[in-house]
């Protein structure tokens, strides 16, 4: 796996992160319904999912842009933040499949991509605090 570097070059963790993150919201923002569907094939879109979707499709895709154009101690904080956020995410998967709010595939899906997304963050994070 590439380190990151003193002259600033980010590690490959780092670039994998920022590339879901941006790949994710891009989707979120532009093809709310399509994911909506792979969560609840049973019934229509709610306008409320479609409008979240949206909101946090933008907010993902400022975070990946965020990994990509920070710097030092900014994306060491955005690092430690993306721990939390994707920890936060892969909990909130998990509890929901355990309450059955979610189908048992999708909340197995779901919990995965989330973990896969902290390990990266735990990940490149490790990395970044290792070149110092």
């Amino acid at each position: 796996m590439a380190r990151k570097t003193a002259a600033g070059k980010r590690s490959a963790a780092v670039y994998g992160l920022a590339g879901i993150r941006i790949f994710n919201g891009v989707a979120g923002l532009l093809a709310p319904t399509v994911l909506i569907d792979r969560l609840d094939r049973d019934s229509e879109p709610n306008p409320a999912a479609v409008y979240a979707f949206r909101l946090f499709g933008i907010r993902t895709i400022l975070l990946g842009l965020d990994l990509l154009t920070q710097r030092g101690e900014r994306l060491e904080e955005e690092l430690r933040e993306g721990v939390l956020i994707h920890g936060s995410d892969t909990m909130t998967a998990a509890v929901l499949g355990l309450r059955g709010a979610l189908p048992p595939r999708t909340a197995v899906l779901t919990t995965a991509i989330s973990a896969a997304n902290t390990a990266l963050a735990v990940s490149a994070l490790a990395v970044d605090r290792g070149k110092k």
